[in-house]
């Protein structure tokens, strides 16, 4: 699809909004009229509200309180402001945690929490259930019809476990299920002969603990997993009344990257529209396009959960975080920089926490849009207004896809088992990362590029990058063999193909089911110190390359050897292979590169393979180009993560620039921090 509808109808703009809590400021009449002023001035369209405000609207239990909601509603609505309107579970009041401390979470080492903090309930507790479903039905029968309602915000960043007994036997129970009532299926797929830790009753299991099991490496997968499953169905439950009250307003809920205690992939299936909360840490150690190409995985992420549909940044920060270890303030023009970056991966809004600084506990120094001081005459607010002006510009822009020719599997069940490994590191294991490293190399091109899952289509790419496919699900190998044999490129690296989705090994060598495919095998893999630096010659050109971190051994069984080690005992062995397979190729780096490797390597695969770059010719570094398009017409967002100015080249081609109006030929510069917004028709037959 080239353009998808609006995520709300009634909605056909990009979304400029905050977290907005009027609950704090009910004894402030004043302020919250003079919000209204301030946020038509800031180019405000959309303020979510009523995220933590379950104690202002039920009080105490069963005394239901939506006066002061009703006006901020219609006065939103009046002001021509949609609004993001959110469920409250995200903090229970400390009423129903002192009436009902079941639903307070209960910790590993089996010692239930006092009240306090957020996500701090049992997703399994029927009474917590109860009050959530009772509290939802309240708002969907009371908004669910109002003009300004545009988007359901569903409790906010689900997180966090809890070990009760409820939570015990309801993992018990999806265990059975899943073993079809068969501990012997369970002990087989746990290895629990190993240290005789042979389950006979299913009253024995209990959730990992330090202070118990938590060696078993399968039953620790099925922990993660069960403990998704139920946030879930917490999930399902809370928009159920949402869903059957008012069923055409579409429900989200804010994710957080790659948060690991959650499969996002499960979750993201019950969300009508992914969202995610983005907060970087510019301008500090590391050079800001690194952090700005790790924020683009993650935008790319969150476009890919939900199949290429636009998302929302649902939060960001217009100034500081105050969770990090250092606030530096954004320097001029990196928070337009930063807001457009997502509207360039495919977000159709841009919002942040938090609209009105809090006065007190522990946010109250966190950014927002506005200050303490309470007026419009700061730099942050001149930024975000910026923003909201030049978003008033790009309606061209809203629903318009990403198309991409690439993607990299990032797999939140093999990130759980790499991270359980005893080995080959304990550290710097690092699949995250070198998920990252591959994107950055094909990021520092243009070229666009899907995160996706191991349970993803694979069709629709010419290539596919699997870095560090330790687990191998069922079906898996041999849909990745279909892709290969119809024309399709893989790449996968070393300590792939190690586990089945119990985390058992393969037998038979490495790396197991997908060794025909890649024409390798691989008899070891060493590990080195932090000091230890191989080297890797190309067989052609007689570059060098330095192998780092891991060095698998492996010999060629149908691969052709393109690269070899250096030094050591293994020198002269394969270090990259590529294999004919059908009608397509896959590729084996069987040792963890430099970004200098990847640069060349994918820079060949690129030019090779016709993948397309939105803009022709070599990118000047940190410089970060990107493509939306809605069939007719394409939207090239070239953005400078550079401090310093930057001149890009645009080839023959001519451009309308959004922003300013005008038209770019030739080439661009860019102010540092600086962003351009092109606009091209597609000629026909492309």
């Amino acid at each position: 699809m080239k353009r998808y509808p609006p995520i709300n109808p009634k909605f056909g703009h990009l979304i400029h909004g905050a977290d907005y809590n009027p609950d704090q400021w009910l004894a402030f009449p004043e302020i919250l009229q003079q919000d209204l002023r301030l946020m038509k001035l800031a180019h405000m369209n959309s303020m979510s509200v009523g995220i933590f405000a379950w104690a202002a609207l039920e009080p105490e239990e069963g005394r239901f309180e939506f006066g002061w909601l009703d006006k901020i509603m219609d006065d939103l609505a009046d002001n021509g402001v949609s609004v993001v309107l959110a469920t409250p579970s995200g903090a229970r009041p400390a009423w129903l945690s002192a009436k009902y401390p079941e639903v307070l979470r209960v910790q590993p080492n089996g010692q239930r929490n006092l009240h306090g903090g957020r996500h701090n309930h049992c997703y399994t507790s029927p009474v917590y259930r109860e009050k959530v479903r009772l509290i939802n039905t309240k708002l969907a029968e009371r908004y669910g019809e109002h003009p300004a309602l545009l988007i359901w915000h569903v409790s906010n960043e689900y997180s966090g476990e809890c070990h009760c007994e409820l939570c015990q036997a309801a993992f018990r129970e999806w265990l059975k299920a899943k073993y079809q009532g068969s501990l012997d299926k369970l002990n087989r797929a746990w290895w629990t002969a190993f240290w005789s830790h042979t389950y006979t009753d299913w009253s024995q299991i209990h959730s990992p603990v330090p202070n118990g099991e938590f060696l078993v490496h399968g039953q620790n997968l099925d922990w993660k997993r069960f403990v998704t499953s139920q946030t879930v169905d917490f999930f399902k439950s809370e928009i159920a009344p949402l869903k059957e009250l008012a069923p055409e307003i579409p429900v989200t809920t804010n994710l957080m990257g790659t948060y690991p205690g959650l499969d996002y992939w499960q979750l993201a299936r019950e969300m009508d529209v992914a969202s995610w909360d983005s907060y970087p840490s510019w301008h500090g150690e590391e050079e800001d396009w690194r952090v700005g190409c790790r924020t683009a995985f993650l935008h790319d992420l969150n476009r890919s959960l939900k199949g290429g549909k636009p998302f929302l940044l649902m939060e960001s920060t217009p100034s500081v975080t105050n969770g990090q270890a250092v606030a530096k303030l954004k320097r001029p023009g990196m928070h337009v920089l930063a807001s457009l970056q997502a509207v360039a991966h495919g977000a159709d809004s841009v919002q942040y926490f938090q609209w009105r600084k809090s006065r007190g506990s522990c946010e109250k120094f966190h950014g927002a849009v506005v200050d303490h001081c309470g007026h419009e005459n700061t730099r942050v607010f001149r930024d975000v207004t910026a923003v909201g002006r030049t978003l008033e510009k790009l309606d061209d822009v809203v629903g318009a896809s990403v198309s991409s020719q690439v993607a990299i599997i990032y797999d939140w069940e093999n990130r759980w088992a790499i991270e359980d490994a005893k080995g080959p590191r304990v550290e710097k294991k690092a699949y995250q990362p070198t998920c990252e490293t591959h994107y950055q190399a094909l990021w520092r091109r243009g070229v666009s590029v899907d995160v996706i899952n191991m349970d993803a289509d694979f069709s629709g790419y010419k290539l596919l990058i699997a870095p560090m496919l330790y687990m191998v699900r069922p079906g898996v190998a041999r849909r990745l063999e279909e892709f290969v044999s119809s024309g399709g490129t893989l790449v996968a690296t070393y300590w792939s193909g190690i586990v089945d989705e119990n985390d058992l090994c393969f037998l038979g060598g490495f790396p197991g089911p997908l060794r025909k495919v890649l024409g390798v095998w691989s008899e070891e893999i060493d590990a080195l110190y932090d000091e230890d630096v191989n080297h890797v010659v190309m067989k052609q050109s007689g570059k060098e390359y330095a192998a780092v971190e891991l060095c698998d051994l492996i010999a060629a069984e149908t691969a052709e050897v393109l690269a070899v080690y250096k030094e050591d005992f293994y020198a002269g062995r394969p270090a990259l292979t590529r294999n004919k397979f059908g009608a397509g190729r896959a590729y084996y780096l069987a040792f963890r590169s430099r970004e200098d490797f990847l640069l060349d390597f994918y820079g060949r695969l690129i030019s090779d393979l016709n993948i397309e770059q939105p803009l022709p010719g070599e990118l000047p570094q940190g410089i970060s180009v990107h493509k939306r398009t809605d069939g007719e017409h394409d939207f090239i967002f070239i953005m400078n993560f550079n401090p310093s100015q930057q001149t890009v080249a645009l080839g023959d081609a001519d451009f309308e620039e959004l922003i300013s109006g005008g038209k770019e030929q030739g080439t661009v510069r860019l102010p540092g921090y600086g962003a351009k917004i092109l606009k091209r028709r597609i000629k026909p037959g492309l």
